[in-house]
Order: C-alpha cells, then sequence, then structure tokens
C-alpha cells in the first residue's frame, strides 16, 4: 500500500522537468464532496463531476502534459501528469500520452528550436485546484470559500515497478475506501 501523507519536495528538483509525477490533493477538511463509494465504486455528486471535468480540460490549458491514471473520491484525488517535451514521452510502463507525430521524417520527434518552458507541477496543481474551486463556489453559492487543502502531495515516478505499484493503487482505491487513511479521519 502506498502512502501519501507527506510530501518531500527535493530542494533544487526542477518540477516542470519532462516525467511523470503523482499526485494527491484532498479537500479542504477533507469533507466529502465529490460523491460517495457504493460496493467499491465511485459514483459522482455535481461536484466530482465538475472536479472530474476541470482534470481532463488541464491538457487543453498545457499542451506539454499528458494526463495517465486518476482516480476521483469522496475528498481527494490521486492521478498521473506527465510532464514532456517530446510528443512521444511515456509514463514508465504507461500506455497513454499524445500520438507520436509525423513530422515528414517517420515517426520521431523534430529537433526542438530554441528553449521551450515547460509547465511546473506547482502551476499544473495551482489550476486545477483554482478552477475546480471557482466551478464548485459557484455551483453552490459560496464564492471564495476553500475546497481544496492548501498543500498537495506528489512523487516523482522513478520506475516501471513503481509506475505499476501506483496504477494500481489508484485503479484499487474505491474498493479500499474503508481503509483509506483519508476516509479514517
Amino acid at each position: 500500500m502506498l502512502h501519501h501523507r507527506h510530501s518531500i519536495r527535493l530542494p533544487g528538483y526542477d518540477y516542470s522537468q519532462e516525467g511523470c509525477y503523482f499526485i494527491t490533493i484532498v479537500t479542504h477538511n477533507r469533507e466529502r464532496l465529490f460523491g460517495d463509494i457504493t460496493d467499491g465504486e465511485m459514483e459522482l455528486s455535481e461536484y466530482g463531476r465538475i472536479v472530474e471535468l476541470t482534470w481532463r480540460d488541464l491538457e487543453n490549458h498545457n499542451p506539454d502534459i499528458g494526463l495517465d491514471e486518476f482516480i476521483l473520491m469522496p475528498n481527494h484525488i490521486h492521478g498521473i501528469i506527465q510532464i514532456f517535451e517530446s510528443q512521444n514521452f511515456l509514463c514508465r510502463g504507461g500506455s497513454v500520452t499524445r500520438p507520436l507525430i509525423d513530422n515528414g521524417a517517420g515517426l520521431e520527434p523534430a529537433p526542438t528550436k530554441g528553449i521551450h518552458k515547460r509547465t511546473p507541477l506547482s502551476e499544473i496543481v495551482r489550476q486545477f485546484k483554482t478552477f475546480s474551486a471557482k466551478r464548485i463556489n459557484e455551483l453552490r453559492g459560496t464564492p471564495g470559500v476553500p475546497v481544496w487543502q492548501r498543500n498537495y502531495y506528489e512523487h516523482i515516478i522513478g520506475s516501471d515497478k513503481e509506475y505499476e505499484s501506483i496504477t494500481v493503487y489508484i485503479a484499487e482505491n474505491p474498493a479500499n475506501w474503508t481503509n483509506d487513511e483519508e476516509n479514517l479521519h
């Protein structure tokens, strides 16, 4: 079982670097806003549908990311975000990303000219939290009320084995809700 209570940011690490990042974001005061778990399946509330749509919309605002495994729980989310420079970058062991681009030289990435600044993970998470909170607060008529905890957990995925372990954890999270540390508070 993965433990995700504390995030340890690596000093000097560039979180806009190409790679795969496992994130967990928890609601303010662990409020159960996004739905309920019934028979090991997540049933989304209106707020949960907003969060899911906001998550899926991130790629439309950040051309240098791909979204991998994701699960929405009653009071938190888990997801894998890929940050890439080349269009054919895959998470270790991953199966989803932007399609390969045929640039006339086969299915190889074209050489990059100049320096491309990728969006840092913190900015992607900020966008997600801000946009989803604004939409939820509009729906419930509570402008400015916190939806998310201030911080979030992130983990740099460093191996195929780690990737596989995290994707299994994400997929099995609803079935394990009764023992989930976010449910036990």
